[in-house]
């Protein structure tokens, strides 16, 4: 038996639907859409940053 025939013989109202949290951060939300980001912008200003350093001493 499902839970909703159970809680209508129970005389009992309807369960009510969760509501989804939303993040009020944007920062947080950015991360959770793009997970890679923060790999792909630190692997390309580590590449910058040599790239800098070789053309400083040469």
């Amino acid at each position: 038996m499902g839970e909703a025939k159970r809680r209508e013989e129970l005389g009992l109202p309807p369960r009510e639907k969760k509501k989804e949290k939303t993040s009020k951060n944007k920062f947080n939300e950015i991360l959770s859409k793009y997970p890679y980001l923060p790999f792909i912008l630190g692997f390309s200003l580590l590449a910058i940053l040599i790239t800098d350093l070789v053309n400083y001493y040469k």
